[in-house]
């Protein structure tokens, strides 16, 4: 097979196209969160309320309202609760996330069984961006653009805050209002990652890219783009290689993210032993 052929072809379908669109939106909108998740130690949090959305999903499902208001829904009660939690109780940080997140995966777990609602579960623990649907894409569009609107019109409120929350609170930032808000993003985030790469694995999308540019930059902005630019070659190399190897989609986008972060790793450790010799 000739080289343009390779990457053309499966530009020649039309489900394709709509997986390539969906997938490099997701790819954008989840590793810009990746920076403020990175900066900010929120990794288990994102896992928390990848996990926390299944509840919502199925509870949605039964009553017939849309998956995405369930879901949306759902993570922004799992991550106040988290807030709560903590706040309210001499529990830490860690522990609070990881008693919701288990129990409400639990909940989702069980609602799913005794109610079984019309869900293909397999497709929402690890997505098939290959049937994504007009609707999904749109959704996932919409987000992305909400999520890169907020930074550029409040980045340096951002910054301040994912830095040093206790400096931000004090010269007058609303730091309270800025976490929920950013808990709220990551919710419509993993809501939007679904058909894409799935609840479970939406969390390598939310980390890794942050964390391959944490390796690599030398500044925040560099942070931005080498984590932007991360996210949006996993999924086009991801979704080739679901092409080609007729495997999950969701599975295939993560595990070129974590290739990425280990080859700049290994790049990294290689450049510091050839200066230091």
């Amino acid at each position: 097979m000739a080289l343009a052929e390779f990457f053309l072809e499966p530009l020649t379908y039309r489900f394709m196209q709509s997986a390539f669109i969906t997938s490099i939106a997701v790819g954008i909108l989840a590793s810009t969160l990746s920076v403020v998740i990175v900066l900010r130690g929120w990794a288990l949090l994102g896992d928390a309320i990848s996990h926390a959305v299944l509840p919502g999903l199925a509870l949605a499902a039964v009553f017939n309202i849309p998956l995405t208001l369930g879901g949306a829904l759902a993570g922004i009660i799992s991550s106040f609760a988290i807030g709560v939690i903590e706040q309210k109780t001499r529990v830490r940080n860690d522990t609070a996330i990881g008693i919701v997140l288990t129990g409400a995966f639990a909940l989702g777990l069980v609602a799913i069984s005794k109610l079984r609602p019309t869900l293909d579960v397999l497709h929402i623990l690890f997505g098939n961006v290959l049937a994504v649907s007009t609707e999904e894409l749109q959704l996932t569009a919409a987000v992305a653009a909400a999520v890169l609107l907020f930074f550029g019109l409040f980045l340096k409120e951002i910054v301040a805050y994912t830095f040093d929350p206790v400096f931000a609170s004090v010269a007058g930032l609303p730091s309270n209002l800025l976490h929920y808000i950013l808990m709220v993003m990551i919710s419509l985030a993993v809501i939007a990652s679904l058909q894409t790469v799935g609840i479970i694995l939406v969390v390598a999308l939310l980390i890794t890219p942050g964390a391959t540019a944490q390796l690599l930059a030398k500044n925040l902005l560099q942070m931005f783009i080498i984590s932007i630019a991360v996210g949006i070659t996993s999924a086009i190399i991801g979704l080739y290689l679901s092409f080609y190897l007729a495997a999950s989609s969701g599975g295939t986008i993560a595990l070129t993210a974590t290739a990425i972060f280990f080859a700049a790793f290994l790049a990294k450790r290689l450049t510091a032993s050839a200066v230091s010799r």
